[in-house]
């Protein structure tokens, strides 16, 4: 054998007891499970690896992650490596780099900068899925990326493609161009569909045209994940939404950062788990992710109402600085409640900008929209626009309008898959970016008993697996993977914070994808193991 892993407490992914065993890896795969106790000889390796006191689970899955040009200019990536994170699922609320032409690319780019950056120092060398996951394999010279990934199409790039950014119904003819690029990027090795329904282009589709393009997917034995249309005024509306229509497509559910935000919601949590159980009883296929935290984290242009952002971010930029049409932004935004703040009116307070485009504009990082405006004696939305208009559209923010009881009752429940939204663009990001798994099983199932260990390990491994329908990942199985997590029970946690958001975690000692260790004693090797992971269709 390459490797023996003795004296391992193995959390196996299932939800069931640890127990102790030694752990036989082989070709990048588990070769043989030894329980202690159990008869014959011990397996023998090149090499052993004592693991008493240690955990052993399978590698973890960030069931939303944003990491698209990251895993393409980062060969290091231990904001996720070093978390235990072995796969990601990338192309997140409708919004990525393929499928594309020449123009949607431009335009994808200048609208998700504040995502991902603007992409200057990549080369953009594909147009479609198969394309996109074949760069990622290429990446490196040939050795690949730093942690596996799958992909979603993502759907408001799709509309962008066949439609550009017009606020009307898709024609037949535009309806059947989407279908096909659907069609195509699930061929080509897509896991599902992704849509951002409080973003523009993509929120301006309709059920019907949604439905359609979710009938695609379905037929691929892919799953729809939407960011849905409200997470604040009209959230559980939403949720339903999203549930009926996608039991009218046979199409598989999983949820995208599942949430009851905003005053609105305080406590509502049950109300969005009956609605979910209910339609679990009734045979629906749902999951859902979410992270540990309560603050989102966006960008500050997501905040307008749609209308202002029909067009593309040419044409917002124009909206902005045009003095009476920023006035009637700032109405629907203070006052009605844009749909892009769902359906809430917006309180500057709660705004805390964590990224800029634009480093002259690095002295508003780490503070709220209220509180700059308040130094520099304007209005809010004065600061705002300023931000916006200066930065080009790039800014990225905190949201803090989450409930932490909403938090802890979602997690616990038995479709809870972990997914950690993390934008790794800003002076100051969202510190679930580095911190969403052993903040899972740290603070969550160590210190407040939300769940058990092994419940929790089940949520982050072999339930966001199964989503994905991977057969040999996901459990600590005989010829699984081996993409393996060791990491300490007793002190494992999340180092990053909201002051110090890239701090790494402890308690992790080694991360092992395809059987080599990319965190071995603590540290990130040079070892770059990660490859695309595509589907396999029905």
């Amino acid at each position: 054998m390459d490797l023996v892993i003795r004296d391992a407490r193995v959390i196996d992914g299932s939800g069931d007891p640890a127990i102790r065993a030694d752990v036989a890896l082989d070709g990048g795969r588990i070769a043989a499970i030894h329980p202690e106790g159990a008869p014959g000889p011990r397996p023998g390796a090149v090499r052993n690896l004592d693991a008493d006191g240690l955990a052993l689970s399978p590698g973890f899955i960030d069931m939303h992650a944003h990491s698209d040009l990251a895993l393409l200019r980062d060969p290091d990536h231990s904001a996720k490596a070093a978390q235990g994170v072995t796969l990601e699922v990338l192309g997140q609320d409708g919004l990525s780099y393929a499928p594309v032409d020449d123009r949607t690319l431009a335009e994808v780019r200048r609208s998700i900068a504040g995502w991902n950056g603007d992409g200057a120092d990549i080369d953009f060398d594909w147009r479609t899925v198969g394309g996109y996951l074949d760069r990622l394999d290429r990446n490196f010279g040939g050795q690949g990326i730093a942690v596996n990934a799958a992909y979603l199409i993502p759907q408001g790039t799709v509309r962008m493609y066949a439609l550009g950014w017009d606020d009307r119904p898709a024609t037949g003819a535009e309806l059947e161009r989407m279908r096909r690029l659907v069609a195509q990027g699930m061929e080509e090795g897509a896991v599902g569909m992704s849509s951002g329904l409080t973003y523009t282009p993509g929120m301006y589709a309709d059920d019907a045209e949604l439905t359609e393009l979710c009938r695609v997917v379905g037929s691929y034995g892919g799953y729809y994940c939407p960011h849905h249309r409200s997470y604040g005024a009209g959230a559980l509306e939403a949720y339903e939404e999203m549930v009926r229509l996608t039991r009218g497509a046979d199409c598989p559910l999983h949820l995208a950062h599942a949430t009851m935000n905003f005053g609105v919601n305080e406590g509502r949590a049950p109300d969005l788990l009956a609605l979910l159980d209910g339609a679990l009883a009734d045979g629906a296929d749902i999951s859902l992710d979410s992270y540990p935290y309560t603050p989102g984290c966006t960008t500050l242009v997501a905040m307008l109402p749609s209308w202002a952002s029909e067009g593309g971010p040419g044409r917002t930029l124009e909206r902005l600085a045009d003095p009476e049409t920023a006035e009637r932004v700032r109405h629907h935004m203070e006052v009605l409640g844009s749909d892009g703040c769902h359906g809430v009116p917006i309180e500057w307070d709660t705004i805390e900008i964590s990224g800029v485009s634009t480093p002259g504009l690095a002295g508003y990082v780490g503070r709220t929209v209220a509180g700059s405006a308040r130094a520099r004696g304007e209005e809010p939305w004065t600061t705002a626009r300023r931000l916006l208009t200066e930065d080009r559209l790039g800014t990225t923010i905190l949201q803090h309008v989450g409930h932490e009881e909403n938090v802890r009752q979602i997690m616990r429940h038995r479709v809870h898959t972990g997914g950690s939204d993390g934008i790794l663009q800003g002076d100051k990001p969202h510190p679930r970016a580095y911190g969403t798994f052993p903040q899972y099983l740290g603070r969550y199932a160590r210190e407040l008993g939300v769940m058990s260990l092994e419940e929790c390990v089940a949520h982050l491994t072999s339930r966001p697996a199964a989503r994905l329908r991977l057969p040999d990942r996901g459990l600590v199985r005989e010829g699984y993977r081996a993409d393996l997590v060791l990491f300490d029970p007793e002190t494992v946690a999340a180092g990053s914070t909201f002051e110090q958001p890239r701090t790494l975690p402890v308690g992790i000692p080694h991360v092992l994808i395809d059987g080599r260790f990319v965190i071995e004693d603590g540290r990130r090797t040079q070892v770059i193991a990660g490859r695309s992971v595509r589907s396999t269709h029905p």
